[in-house]
């Protein structure tokens, strides 16, 4: 069988419109996709993996955690204070190992799910390891798990478990602070650091090390993670240790490799050093239909970017460098609708800050972080 294409995040995804992936999903309407039915009745939070083009339910058991190798599509629904009506931000979240095809399906299920929903749901793209802080603030951690659709699943007796590293870290300050959990396939002592705790997994134990410079929240976060992985697994012992205590000689240092380089570190600091999001000047793009064909032209930079720039027969692309804001106006026709994402995503593949988020808001929804940036 030949193995699927992994997503590389130089391709451009305007390629999957008009494509194959796009013909494939596109045989069924949002009226009649079995996933869409009940979404967005209630307040709540629903998840839905994409498995060989085929929307499926996520185990609610197993909401905040995803796999690697997958993509989903995340539908918050909620009521303003003092009003009744429903509200709906529509998240499609793609793991650094998912499939071009994966993703391209979440992409286009996302547009649909928001077609059936009468166009009110605010559309994020969140990338793996760089999520919004509206995404970090539906779960109480996230967990990144190694695999995918075509492994997720098998059922292992513990005995034959591959030995499993956890890195649980606190990310954010203050309310939006999340726990967040990534599992390494590989297991080995670099990866340990002081300042954080780690959950060591063998099948038929467990050990949760806490790095002697972690702080009292990330250690109380990380033991409440560490019961609840420990609870479904309860034949299995486990065991906590504290840096400075653990002896050379205990046993917890039988499963680290000898081998102790960090794959891909030299790669991930060089890549770290060449995001330029904090220095980046804003700017303000137009993708317009208005020749018979789309064009994307540059509007303004900096400071001269203005609300007066926005036409609401188009659609407009900001650019902070942090973030992403499709902006479409309220007689943008489907062309220019329908290619917005495409083409802010194909735009940050030759930027320097590749994985910022993506918001896709039409004209007259309320963000006070897309029209601060306007004068």
């Amino acid at each position: 069988m030949q193995k699927a294409k992994e997503y590389d995040w130089q391709d451009s995804n305007l390629a999957l419109f008009g494509s194959d992936t796009e013909k494939q999903v596109k045989k069924e309407s949002a009226e009649s996709e079995p996933a869409w039915q009940g979404a967005g009745q209630q307040p709540g939070l629903q998840i839905w993996r994409i498995v060989k083009f085929q929307v499926t339910h996520w185990n609610k058991e197993e909401y905040g955690n995803f796999f690697e190798g997958d993509s989903y599509i995340i539908l918050n629904t909620y009521k303003e204070a003092d009003s009744e009506e429903l509200n709906y931000d529509v998240h499609f979240w793609i793991g650094k190992d998912s499939t071009q095809d994966e993703y391209g399906t979440a992409a286009y299920k996302t547009v649909e799910l928001d077609t059936f929903l009468d166009d009110k749901p605010v559309q994020h793209r969140e990338v793996m390891e760089n999520e919004s802080s509206l995404f970090k603030s539906y779960f109480k951690s996230i967990v990144y798990m190694s695999g995918g659709a075509e492994s997720g699943f098998r059922h292992v007796k513990p005995e034959e478990y591959k030995t499993r590293l956890f890195h649980c870290s606190k990310q954010g300050k203050g309310r939006s602070a999340r726990l967040e959990v990534k599992q390494y396939d590989k297991v080995k002592r670099k990866y340990l650091s002081s300042g954080d705790v780690f959950i060591l997994d063998t099948g038929l134990k467990f050990y949760m090390w806490t790095g002697k410079d972690s702080n009292f929240d990330e250690k109380y976060q990380s033991a409440q993670y560490f019961q609840d992985m420990t609870s479904k697994r309860p034949r299995a012992s486990k065991e906590t240790l504290d840096e400075e205590d653990v002896s050379p000689s205990h046993e917890f240092w039988d499963y680290f490799d000898q081998d102790d380089e960090v794959d891909g570190e030299d790669e991930d600091q060089s890549a770290q050093d060449e995001d330029d999001s904090a220095s980046f000047d804003p700017v303000l793009f137009r993708l317009s239909n208005a020749s018979g064909e789309l064009t994307f032209t540059e509007v303004s930079t900096g400071d001269n970017i203005r609300r007066d720039d926005l036409d609401p027969s188009d659609v407009f692309i900001l650019d902070t460098g942090r973030a992403c804001y499709v902006w479409v106006g309220s007689q943008a026709d489907n062309a220019e609708k329908k290619n917005g994402i495409p083409y802010a995503t194909q735009y940050l593949m030759n930027t320097h800050h590749k994985k910022a988020n993506i918001t896709c808001l039409k004209e007259g929804s309320k963000s006070k972080d897309f029209y601060s940036r306007l004068k």
